[in-house]
């Protein structure tokens, strides 16, 4: 026993430094009697566990030194790391590039772009004061010729849009009623506009011009057309990834067959994304550059700015979220921006959806970035700023962050929050499809006790809001369908009005009969783009009180006046996305058919599209039925094959030739 108590106690003594056993004499104690005197055997057992303790941190000490180790050169840990991931990626990227550059040419663009920024970043952050300072002459002779030279550069401005638009318009005579549209929708705004004498000009011509410029690049310039292109691909490539998901839990058959199942887990997908960028900071990042051009342009506040500029991502209640702690102390007119911004775009969660219905990708991007500027613009003509701010030079404002730990949970987070929304869609789905229903059938009921046959809701919009539709830019024969798109949007919601337009897309590209009877069937190539663009925005008047629910949320003791801008900003809403329509119809460029001969003449008529209907249309155009003679005029003229293009053209489509 002595030998094993002997055993006990030199191993005690070598750990004497440990601050459990800091007596000697207590060591001793031990020795001689197994314990202090009257120990109880609780107090033993608790004294054992403090030896057990000890020991545990004796262990421990190494990892607590590294760790103390790490925290004392932190910064030259992450410079290391750093470096490595750079000499890593470096490696990685001319690897890509030697093996194959017409490949890596997305990575390439995307890398330029990354270490613009970074290297701007870095040259702002030390260099930026020097410059500032050697600028500052020439800043002061600029604001002291200021006065003279932005009436010189205005003139110059408007004879640039005017020579333009005549050169332009003349080749496309049909592009003026688009910007007949555009201007009389900006003097409607402005008659209904609530203090006409405080209106901020410079927020107007600028959010204008900044959308009018935009439009330029995405719609006319070759780098726009083909940038944007290749995002709207890229985009519906990634969401594509959604069937992983979705096959596995809901089944093949589901997903091919049913909408719920094949469209609304896109939703899921993309709001799990966007999530994980938000916490990424990537997002936030995004959010800032555009509100500062915005704001540096405009002349708007950074609470207003901000938000209008995260309604290009995010919905019309997430967006507010971004100056949550501001919303209390804000204009009215600053409220009333925040509100048409959320009107005027869509969430990127639901444009996802859009995309899976065959709606064009880039139009969809393009019209939601084009809707940021306008949307300020038109929110400072119909509500300008009478009250002073308390944000108005304010340099920054703090933008909210999720609370998120680490990026699992920010996935979880974003894909639990989209069940809420998903389950909205739906619901709203069936429900206003149903009131519709039920509402045609009532029309239909009250209209045949007058001998009136097919009166519905969408015959009821085409008539009031077809002059709107021919304003915006489509042919008089397609406006009575745009504008029943248009009505859909405003009174039930933009998600019925795209499912409807990707019909009459979807029948357009497989080649059928324009017109089946009395009944159009598709609209063509122009208005579709044009009504892409008005129905791009959540205005519709079921956002009432999603607008003012989310909000009355944030700020209750704001209830009155977020009652009373709501309906001004809803009516905003719906103009800023004609506003865009317009001027997509005016920049509008019409594809060019090709040659049909080669055409008809190398195509399997086992199927129809859109040239095959197009090109028979140009046949049938073509032929003379003379005397019993059958000849052809234009390029089928001399062409071999023409009467045999003609009978399988006639295989198809009905036509007086045939």
């Amino acid at each position: 026993e002595m030998e094993g108590n002997q055993i006990t106690l030199d191993s005690l003594e070598k750990g004497a430094d440990n601050p459990a056993f800091t007596s000697l004499g207590e060591e001793r104690l031990y020795e001689e009697c197994g314990g202090p005197c009257g120990e109880s055997k609780e107090e033993r057992r608790g004294e054992g566990k403090g030896r057990l303790s000890s020991y545990c941190r004796k262990a421990l000490q190494p990892a607590s030194k590294a760790k103390r180790f790490c925290k004392a050169h932190a910064k030259v840990l992450k410079m290391v790391v750093q470096g490595l991931l750079g000499v890593a990626y470096l490696c990685y990227f001319i690897a890509a590039c030697w093996l194959n550059v017409q490949r890596a040419l997305a990575l390439v663009i995307m890398t330029a772009v990354v270490v613009f920024f970074v290297c701007w970043s870095i040259f702002k952050k030390h260099c930026g004061a020097q410059v500032l300072l050697l600028l500052s002459p020439v800043w002061k002779c600029f604001q002291k010729s200021w006065p003279w030279l932005k009436w010189l550069v205005w003139v110059a401005l408007l004879g640039g849009l005017i020579t333009w638009l005549a050169l332009d318009t003349s080749r496309n005579p049909e592009q003026l009623i688009s910007l007949a549209g555009f201007c009389f929708l900006v003097l409607f705004l402005f008659a209904c506009s609530k203090h006409h004498g405080a209106v901020s000009w410079r927020a107007v011509f600028w959010g204008l011009g900044l959308e009018f410029l935009f439009g330029l690049f995405v719609l006319r310039t070759s780098p726009g057309v083909q940038a944007f292109q290749w995002l709207g691909d890229q985009i519906q490539y990634f969401l594509s990834y959604t069937t992983a998901g979705s096959s596995f839990v809901f089944g093949d058959t589901l997903i091919e067959e049913v909408f719920a199942f094949q469209t609304l887990p896109i939703v899921v997908f993309f709001s799990c994304v966007m999530s994980i960028l938000y916490y990424l900071g990537v997002m936030q990042w995004l959010i800032v550059k555009i509100s500062w051009l915005l704001q540096v342009s405009m002349g708007t506040t950074p609470t207003e700015t901000l938000s209008v500029a995260g309604n290009i991502f995010v919905g019309q209640t997430e967006a507010p979220l971004l100056i949550r702690p501001y919303l209390a102390d804000m204009t009215r007119s600053e409220i009333h921006a925040v509100m048409t911004g959320g009107f005027s775009t869509i969430a990127g969660s639901v444009m996802g959806a859009y995309i899976s219905f065959g709606i064009d990708a880039a139009s969809l991007i393009a019209a939601s970035v084009m809707a940021a500027p306008c949307a300020l613009a038109m929110s400072k003509l119909v509500y300008p700023e009478v009250e002073e701010s308390k944000f108005k030079g304010k340099a920054s404002i703090r933008l909210a962050s999720g609370e998120e730990q680490n990026i699992l949970e920010a996935a979880s987070n974003g894909a639990a929050a989209s069940v809420g929304l998903v389950a909205n869609i739906a619901a709203n789905l069936i429900a206003f499809l149903a009131v519709l229903e039920f509402i045609n059938a009532a029309l239909r009921w009250l209209g045949e006790m007058v001998d009136i046959e097919g009166l519905s809701f969408q015959v009821i919009c085409s008539y009031v809001l077809m002059p709107v539709a021919f304003l915006m830019g489509a042919d008089w024969a397609d406006s009575p369908l745009v504008a029943e798109l248009l009505g859909m949007k405003i009174f039930l919601n933009e998600f019925v009005a795209y499912q409807q337009l990707a019909t009459y897309k979807k029948n357009r590209l497989s080649g059928l009969e324009e017109w089946d009877g009395s009944r159009k069937q598709w609209i063509s190539e122009r208005a579709e783009s044009i009504t892409t663009f008005a129905l791009c925005g959540f205005a519709n008047l079921s956002s009432i009180g999603i607008m003012l629910g989310g909000l009355a949320s944030m700020v209750p003791q704001r209830k009155g006046d977020l009652a009373s801008v709501v309906l001004r900003a809803l009516l905003t809403g719906i103009c800023v996305s004609m506003l865009n329509a317009c001027l997509a119809g005016l920049l509008y460029v019409p594809t060019e058919l090709g040659d049909c001969v080669t055409f008809l003449s190398t195509a399997n008529f086992s199927s129809t599209s859109y040239t095959t209907y197009m090109c028979c249309k140009q046949l049938f155009a073509s032929s003379v039925f003379e005397n019993g003679t059958l000849s052809f005029t234009g390029p089928w003229a001399g062409v071999g094959d023409s009467v045999l293009c003609l009978t399988q053209c006639c295989g198809h489509y009905n036509h007086t030739s045939c």
